[in-house]
């Protein structure tokens, strides 16, 4: 499918004073490559050390030093592409693009420019209004700058030179998106299938992952409008606000009849805006040209077909799977593979001690119960102490009527709390907790609050819907222990519904 021809969704465009106006949008990820040391260099690539610590002399540019590539980057960029499905370049180039920052210490960043390591691919995105397709254009290897510091010292500006020639593969998008959900959606899906691959660890609050956002507006139908371009977000909640807010103030300078200049922006997100930071540069203010201190890096199809046979299952094929074997809804395996992590354990759960149990009642414990205790501590589910085979346990002992679905709920809590290491069966054998199964004595129960309630009896039998009542009344008499379908059969024989 073209997304560039693709038609105006009614749904996604923003009204304005003179009608509607399509959002267009593309991006340019800068993801940190997962590897011990820098693209061009020794040093340590390792978060949080003191300024200026992980410095080799490569990295400060001090005079006569070379570059020499580090193969683990140029491998994990092609298997980034891999999983892209992208064009994997057996030759490509580094270029020198010239630019003055002061955290920039060479005066140019090594990056690649005509001929990158990864061409055209794609990423399927879920969207609350189906899958859509967004176009690679290209994966690049370049280096990192240094950072500058402003708020050390009140007439100085700092630079830490840590980050300094860290590994980065930019990725490219094609301008296929419509919407900042869309943007987001996209963002979380790129971060994901790098997490699964290893070769980032999309850490967007240590840096690891940033965007550059680009956004124009449109009348539907017309030709792309001029687009402006907010630098370095950092988070993909920031993402939706930056574009919303930038699509709002192009549509009202259009709409009083002025003209977008196309620039660099910085998104605000404490006064909710977009600033100008520079004039938008064209290839040409970079004066790039091919580093004379690095050959061509060239590589065969054996050593990418290597790399292709040892990638992991990927999130698309992890979804795919999981409902075909385990009989999952898309939006059910959609949830579980968003996280590595989180489809590991579920597959752990349902898998334990080789026993083969409800793969959608493990899916509904983990995406439920074990869910919102995570969210409420503020751990990835993964983390939690809560472990796979505890979950498992809970849906034998429900599955084989040991205790009920509520008492299971109440088994997880002892566990949340004070049986944190704690056998589910121990602790429903050890507390009392099975379920009672005699019909006998549930008989008794069922009878005794008929019984005691006449009115109740006609209001149910006159408004079934009130079976639920009664229910409730014999769960309390029995503890809780009462086998639910039980109960729920002996009241609609003796009540007559």
């Amino acid at each position: 499918m073209n997304m560039h021809a693709r038609p105006a969704d009614p749904k996604k465009l923003i009204k304005g004073a003179t009608g509607d106006w399509e959002v267009v949008i593309g991006m340019e990820i800068h993801a940190q490559v997962t590897s011990n040391s820098k693209l061009f260099s020794g040093a340590s690539t390792e978060f949080g050390g003191e300024p200026n610590s992980h410095v080799s002399l490569v990295d400060a540019a001090m005079p006569g030093m070379l570059p020499v590539i580090n193969a683990e980057c140029v491998k994990q960029a092609v298997r980034t592409g891999l999983g892209l499905k992208a064009q994997i370049n057996n030759r490509s180039v580094f270029d020198r693009k010239n630019y003055f920052y002061p955290d920039l210490p060479q005066g140019y960043q090594i990056s690649q420019f005509k001929d990158p390591i990864v061409g055209e691919g794609v990423v399927l995105v879920d969207t609350a209004d189906g899958q859509i397709e967004v176009g690679i254009e290209r994966l690049h290897l370049e280096q990192d700058a240094g950072k500058s510091i402003h708020d050390l010292h009140p007439t100085q500006s700092l630079v830490d030179l840590n980050r300094s020639g860290v590994a980065l593969m930019e990725i490219v998008s094609r301008p296929d998106l419509r919407s900042s959900e869309e943007a987001k959606a996209y963002v979380t899906k790129l971060r994901t299938i790098l997490r699964y691959l290893g070769t980032c660890d999309g850490d967007m609050e240590k840096g690891s992952l940033r965007a550059d956002v680009n956004v124009s507006v449109r009348k539907p139908g017309d030709d792309f409008g001029t687009r402006c371009e907010i630098k370095n977000v950092n988070s993909i909640r920031f993402i939706g606000q930056a574009i919303e807010t930038e699509a709002r103030r192009q549509i009202g300078i259009l709409e009083d009849g002025g003209k977008i200049d196309q620039e660099t922006r910085l998104f605000d997100p404490g006064r909710g805006e977009t600033r100008s930071m520079r004039s938008k540069e064209e290839a040409h203010d970079y004066r790039y040209f091919p580093d004379p201190d690095l050959l061509p890096l060239e590589f065969d199809d054996a050593f990418v077909a290597e790399l292709a046979a040892h990638l992991p299952e990927l999130p698309d094929e992890k979804k795919a799977r999981f409902v075909t074997q385990y009989g999952l809804s898309a939006y059910d395996a959609d949830v579980l593979v968003a996280e590595k992590a989180t489809a590991d354990y579920y597959e752990a759960a349902v898998a334990h001690a080789g026993a083969t149990r409800d793969a959608k009642a493990v899916a509904n414990w983990i995406m439920g119960d074990v869910s919102a205790y995570a969210n409420s501590v503020g751990l990835p589910l993964a983390e939690t102490h809560i472990r796979p085979a505890q979950i498992a346990s809970l849906v034998d002992l429900i599955a084989d009527q040991t205790i009920s679905g509520k008492i299971a709920k109440d088994v997880l809590l002892l566990i949340i709390g004070e049986e944190k290491d704690g056998d589910p069966r121990a602790i429903v054998e050890a507390r009392g907790m099975r379920q009672v199964t005699d019909t006998g004595a549930i008989e008794a129960a069922v009878d005794a609050i008929i019984k005691a309630n006449p009115d109740k009896v006609a209001q149910v039998q006159a408004k079934p819907t009130m079976l639920g009542w009664f229910v409730g009344q014999v769960m309390k008499q029995t503890g809780g222990k009462a086998n639910p379908q039980a109960v729920n059969d002996l009241l609609k024989a003796k009540l007559g519904i």
